[in-house]
């Protein structure tokens, strides 16, 4: 990594990015995001300056981008920034739904960067278990659940800045998408793909169009 840029800083896990980067002391050379006073909020706690998108996309000495915006606003980042081979982590999730999702997966495979994006429950126990899984210890698997909860709105999380993720117009599916989609992450990289699940236990039931 030769530098880094913030684009957008509206996410709820922002102030955790920000702590870590301090104290890791890695070099943020400037913030982006639609809200001015925000970003020169978050480039002040960096020193770095707030500048606009198309000088980050132009910036041919930079190379990576921690994308940090609102998920409305990630196709639109993306794109360009992958076309300008920028190595990205963009926080999850990365779409609102297949489609853009997978427009954005097709931009960043053909620029040939370095992508990431916010899954981080593959903890210790979580690898014991997919080392069971694959050893054959449970036998065959037939069923398997995950539950991925907090009380972060009980708890007034989302009732002020951060209220933009109880927004389905810029958050798209909200607490799945942001939290339970964690689940679907461990599952997924428990159990395969669902084209591999389908493969081994045969078609669904025609209850979810596109999953058989």
């Amino acid at each position: 990594m030769k530098s880094v840029a913030l684009v957008g800083v509206a996410h709820i896990h922002t102030p955790d990015f920000l702590n870590k980067i301090i104290q890791r002391g890695i070099q943020v050379t400037s913030v982006w995001d639609h809200d001015h006073a925000r970003a020169q909020a978050a480039g002040a706690k960096l020193g770095c300056y707030a500048v606009g998108f198309d000088e980050i996309v132009e910036n041919k000495r930079l190379d990576s981008v921690i994308i940090l915006s609102e998920t409305c606003l990630h196709e639109e980042l993306v794109t360009p920034l992958a076309r300008a081979g920028k190595h990205m982590f963009v926080e999850k999730p990365l779409g609102f739904a297949l489609a853009d999702s997978a427009r954005m997966t097709a931009e960043i495979e053909q620029a040939g960067v370095l992508f990431h994006t916010g899954y981080k429950m593959r903890d210790a126990a979580v690898q014991e278990i997919k080392r069971r899984v694959d050893s054959g210890w449970f036998g065959q698997v037939t069923r398997i659940r995950t539950c991925i909860c907090h009380g972060a709105a009980l708890a007034g999380w989302f009732d002020g800045e951060w209220a933009w993720m109880a927004d389905p117009k810029r958050a798209g599916s909200g607490a799945f998408g942001d939290l339970g989609t964690h689940g679907l992450d461990q599952l997924m990289w428990l159990m395969g793909d669902v084209a591999r699940v389908t493969a081994c236990f045969g078609p669904g039931t025609g209850k979810y169009p596109g999953l058989e």
